[in-house]
């Protein structure tokens, strides 16, 4: 009897890192000359244009809403209203992603509200029929 192997999903984007043991989590860049933290791997920053001196770094899960919009209109297939969100991360990074698990109405949201990062599938495929893992905001409890 053969044992199955357990596909692992792709990551719906570069900074999504899903280790083989594990959480999923997002990487981003800390600036080695003035200490700024980016999404994602870089090799020059942004704030200070220092070269070579980005050091790769595991993002936090947490943080705090620092803006949003509640989408009505969107494409064919994505399910609307949803909350568009930016949340600065505990201990740098901001990251732009939906928030879930909340009523998108605006009246029930409140800037610098804490929230969770996290992981799930995206409900999407790749072109050779893998699930995509993605991430999410989520209100933390």
């Amino acid at each position: 009897m053969e044992s199955q192997q357990t596909i692992k999903p792709r990551p719906a984007a570069p900074y999504l890192k899903i280790p083989d043991m594990g959480e999923p989590y997002l990487v981003g860049s800390k600036c080695g000359a003035c200490g700024e933290i980016f999404l994602g791997e870089r090799n020059v920053c942004a704030k200070c244009y220092a070269r070579n001196k980005m050091q790769p770094m595991r993002l936090s899960n947490r943080g705090r809403l620092y803006n949003y919009t509640v989408i009505y209109r969107s494409f064919p297939g994505v399910k609307v209203p949803f909350v568009a969100a930016v949340v600065d991360l505990e201990g740098g990074g901001t990251v732009k992603g939906t928030l879930v698990d909340v009523d998108p109405n605006p009246e029930k949201l409140t800037f610098n509200m804490p929230v969770n990062v996290i992981y799930r599938d995206a409900g999407q495929k790749d072109k050779d029929g893998n699930a995509v893992l993605c991430f999410f905001f989520t209100p933390a409890r």
